[in-house]
């Protein structure tokens, strides 16, 4: 099923329903509006049944054949992130500082785009669920959705997902088996000393000095504490602390992430994360609390559903053109736990272009070009892995 079918004449609409989606961004598990929206599509599009309600926004439509067989679930990410929209674009978002800039306004527009050909086509056995999930940047609306009884409500073989990469050349595919993204955990470390004039440092006992040497140590962490050949990140991002130029402020909070693919690097590295501040803030009679919350599994695609996903994007695009990811990525990606649920696989579809700008990126912008090619994919795998019963 290359996408010069029925599929490419919904080109127009599709960049069209991907707009609109794009001026309407919402926040993690805020998804209101766009799961409204999710639904009056699936409804007009003769879905068999439209389900909302799911951690909180989430929708899935049930899809049937034309005979009864197994049943799988594909799956779209619907929220936007807290970032200012600087594109440019006539459509750009319409609610202050969200915009849709890691591509889930286009996730979202490709599986429309498949959950109408399959409704008007119905040429599969079995059933497709089409699941739209709240929550991925943030706040683990796909945890929420598994825990709220995804699997149990909507009995599925496998569930597939799929991200656009600007990164990589437009229209080639991208698979991985085993681990293809990091577990993620949000770090906090509270420094607490006390407080004095800058000019009488002596009286003090300065959390910023503190958490400075706490920041240094904790880049040892990777290159002198977890084996060479696995892999591990602890990044500090943020740190506040104090007001003005010349008063040593009480405290200073820190934020941060670490990232890793084995589970024993992850304890690893919690455990150094705490005695490293702990031990550093007592040294200099301070204090450290550490929140070391474990936000994402690694997610790790199964062999034999990676195989159907390469079989689905050779069928769109051409075998020469489905490539293997020469090795994973440190970002973080919550479809981890219907991995952990559920036998899947998840697929990356270049999207890059010469003015391309990255993922979350305030010039971000989905490239409709793709809408068409990631939707035929939906279709091509869901036709290939559920045939129909003569």
């Amino acid at each position: 099923m290359p996408v010069n079918n029925r599929i490419a004449a919904l080109g127009a609409d599709m960049a069209e329903w991907r707009h609109q989606l794009h001026r309407h961004p919402e926040l993690s598990l805020q998804e209101k509006a766009t799961a409204r929206y999710l639904e009056e599509k699936l409804k007009g599009f003769g879905v068999d049944e439209v389900i909302a309600g799911l951690a909180g926004t989430g929708v899935v439509g049930v899809i049937r054949g034309e005979s009864p067989g197994d049943a799988i679930g594909l799956r779209a990410d619907i929220d936007a992130l807290p970032i200012v929209e600087q594109t440019g674009v006539p459509y750009a978002s319409e609610n202050a500082g969200v915009m849709h800039a890691c591509g889930h306004d286009g996730h979202m527009t490709m599986l429309l785009g498949a959950a109408r050909y399959l409704a008007e086509t119905r040429n599969f056995g079995g059933t497709v669920y089409v699941i739209f999930q709240p929550g991925e940047e943030s706040l683990g609306g796909g945890r929420i959705m598994v825990e709220e009884g995804l699997f149990r409500r909507f009995p599925m073989r496998m569930v597939f997902g799929m991200h656009n990469w600007p990164a990589l050349p437009e229209g080639n595919f991208y698979w991985r088996k085993g681990p293809v993204m990091a577990a993620v955990a949000n770090i906090t470390i509270t420094v607490t000393g006390r407080g004095s004039h800058g000019a009488q440092p002596e009286r003090s006992i300065d959390p910023i000095v503190v958490s400075a040497q706490i920041v240094t140590a904790l880049q040892t962490l990777v290159s002198r504490s977890i084996d060479p050949v696995d892999s591990g990140v602890v990044t500090i991002a943020h740190i506040g602390g104090g007001d003005t130029f010349n008063v040593i402020p009480d405290s200073v909070r820190m934020l941060g992430t670490a990232r890793w693919f084995v589970p024993a690097v992850g304890d690893r590295l919690e455990e150094g994360v705490r005695k490293l501040a702990t031990g550093i803030a007592a040294s200099f009679g301070a204090t450290a609390e550490v929140d070391f919350q474990r936000a994402y599994p690694p997610l790790v695609n199964d062999a034999a559903a990676t195989d159907l996903t390469r079989r689905a994007a050779a069928a769109v695009v051409g075998s020469d053109r489905v490539l293997e990811m020469p090795k994973p990525t440190m970002g973080g990606e919550d479809f981890a736990f219907m991995l952990e649920a559920k036998q899947g696989s998840y697929i990356m579809l270049g999207t890059g272009r010469a003015d391309s700008a990255g993922l979350h990126n305030p010039k971000f912008n989905f490239n409709d070009d793709m809408l068409v090619t990631g939707a035929s994919y939906w279709a091509a795998l869901a036709e290939q892995e559920l045939p129909r019963k003569s």
